[in-house]
């Protein structure tokens, strides 16, 4: 088959696809990238072409492709027993020894149980029928509704995109729901007062959100979802302090506090959950993606002991738990997740990010003087870079310039693949990498980011 009919060919077949977080037109009109291999940290599509995977798939290959015991586990499963499920109490040994696993590595708070989900997505949704559940079990049926953050990333389902601060899980949608209401987004560079320390910003943040649960009444509050490190709004670490100042604020009027961990846990900080690295302590977990490293589609939440113990009492009133899924503890991803929560351990992989990423953030700090960064940001493996004109949040490009598309399309010609988010890229890879890698991958974001500049300028004279 010809270049040009396999291009035909594979834009015919997008036709057949709805795909996620993607306009109509570049479903239509744009050629798809098909990955068909992995190995190690590298992807290569369907013209053998190679690329250092810089977002680790969606945040969630944590130990890269082709890792042998993963596979051999989905393999030992499939051949034991391919499906049951957790209904009615019945599940099987895998998904018990996984529960038992999770409950013992958080180590914030005491965790007591795990549901299992498919999916970031359900773990998110999930919490808003168990929250709801608690809190009518413990005679507080008015509390209900949740506090989440501009800019925040939940999922997509209906309650997750609600919960998320993002208007474009929003419009179309009929979204959020209205038992949501969305407090300031914790980025001190777009958001601060001019001469307003990282410290007094926290501060106001916190006075924002008590003033926020006043003003809707604390009785009428459940819960406060957040992510350690917000990933998909935009990757940005909270200000010093940020999580000690809310905290105690939650606990005061009675608020449930739910750590959105599916990026951040099983080593992306450094650590092994996000809450370890900045001493949050949650009533709820959820999480997910690195869960099975990617491998299998599986989400949990985990539930503190006050909140299990008092929905299963409550759940005796009604003859039953109402809420879970099909594929909740399906035997073959958790024989997956277990093994790789065994290879975490083992390895040491939230070591190993401790050790390898202050090269990756001080590698691709240096680069932040560029007159087309505005500004770059993160912790661990993880980092965001925001292309202005200049280094005020104000001094954007005209839309129509696409300057970071621009980037990561000169990213993809040097053989590296990066995440588009309006005017900002995002990395996250795989947990596994080494120092040799990630020179190469500050290497092909330097050379795509000297192109960048170039494009600019050229724009300028030309405008």
């Amino acid at each position: 088959m010809g270049k040009d009919a396999a291009k035909d060919e594979a834009l015919e077949q997008r036709h057949n696809m709805l795909s996620p977080f993607t306009a109509g037109w570049q479903m239509v009109k744009v050629e798809p990238l098909i990955i068909e291999k992995s190995e190690g940290i590298y992807v290569y599509d369907t013209n053998g072409n190679k690329y250092l995977d810089a977002l680790a798939g969606l945040w969630n290959n944590a130990l890269g492709g082709n890792e042998p015991r993963l596979v051999e586990a989905a393999k030992k499963q499939l051949d034991v027993l391919p499906y049951y499920h957790s209904f009615w109490n019945r599940t099987t040994p895998v998904t018990l020894e996984l529960a038992k696993e999770l409950v013992e590595m958080f180590t914030q708070v005491k965790m007591s149980r795990v549901l299992f989900t498919n999916s970031g997505s359900e773990s998110n949704d999930s919490q808003v029928r168990l929250v709801w559940y608690y809190y009518n079990a413990i005679g507080k049926p008015h509390k209900k509704k949740f506090i989440a953050r501009e800019k925040a990333y939940h999922g997509s389902t209906y309650a997750s995109a609600s919960l998320s601060g993002l208007p474009n899980l929003h419009k179309g949608f009929d979204a959020p729901a209205s038992f949501v209401v969305h407090t300031d987004c914790p980025h001190y560079w777009r958001n601060h007062l001019p001469g307003e320390s990282e410290e007094d910003f926290a501060t106001r943040l916190a006075d924002n959100l008590e003033k926020l649960i006043l003003k809707e009444g604390p009785e009428n509050i459940a819960a406060f979802i957040g992510e350690p490190l917000m990933a998909a709004g935009g990757v940005m670490p909270p200000p010093a302090t940020y999580w000690d100042k809310i905290q105690p604020i939650l606990k005061k009027y009675d608020i449930l506090l739910i750590a959105d961990e599916v990026v951040c846990a099983f080593g992306r900080l450094g650590t092994m959950f996000g809450c370890d690295y900045y001493n949050i302590k949650p009533d709820l977990v959820s999480m997910a993606k690195a869960l099975s490293s990617a491998y299998m589609p599986i989400g949990a939440v985990l539930v503190s002991e006050k909140i299990s113990d008092a929905i299963l009492k409550f759940s005796d009133q009604h003859g039953s738990l109402g809420h879970g899924f099909t594929y909740s503890g399906h035997p073959v991803p958790c024989a997956v997740a277990l093994e790789a929560l065994h290879i975490y351990k083992e390895r040491d992989i939230p070591g190993h990010v401790a050790k390898v990423s202050p090269h990756f953030q001080k590698g691709l700090h240096k680069l932040s003087s560029s007159p087309v960064i505005g500004e770059i940001r993160g912790t661990g493996l993880i980092i965001g870079v925001e292309f202005k004109d200049g280094k005020r949040p104000e001094n954007t490009f005209p839309a129509d310039w696409g300057v970071s598309a621009y980037f990561a399309d000169k990213c993809k010609e040097e053989g590296m693949l990066v995440r588009i988010s309006g005017d900002a890229i995002f990395m996250s890879p795989t947990l596994t990498i080494t120092i040799e890698e990630i020179d190469e991958l500050i290497t092909m974001f330097e050379k795509a980011l000297k192109a960048t500049e170039k494009y600019v300028e050229s724009k300028k004279k030309s405008g």
